[in-house]
């Protein structure tokens, strides 16, 4: 199962990959910003709670979808590279095993737990 899951992310990255190149902007600001989502971790310097609070919101994919459909209906090319980019990254995240995030624990996701076991 985590196979299929993993390539189903990797077929989304992908998607994302392709919605950047459909934009005018130059190739290598994807790389660039495509960490920028994780910047949502400063919640963590507050308590786990608040900081998976804000980590979520930052990586679930229906925020990034919203951003996308905004973009695209009014015709606002940064508010579309703003999803892509929080598109791609959740899916990356997800891709080496980092999920979504209970409240305890950074480690504690909704893929299971994240080091050693």
């Amino acid at each position: 199962m985590k196979n299929l899951l993993q390539l189903e992310e990797l077929g989304q990255f992908g998607l994302a990959v392709f919605l950047f190149t459909q934009l005018e902007f130059q190739g290598w600001l994807f790389p660039l910003c495509l960490l920028l989502p994780d910047v949502s971790m400063v919640g963590y310097l507050i308590n786990p709670k608040i900081g998976a609070r804000i980590y979520n919101f930052f990586h679930h994919k229906l925020l990034a979808i919203l951003f996308l459909i905004l973009g695209f209906w009014l015709k606002v090319s940064i508010v579309e590279f703003a999803g892509i980019i929080l598109f791609a990254h959740s899916a990356m995240d997800r891709i080496f095993g980092y999920g979504l995030k209970f409240e305890d624990d950074f480690k504690h996701t909704h893929l299971g737990s994240i080091g050693k076991k």
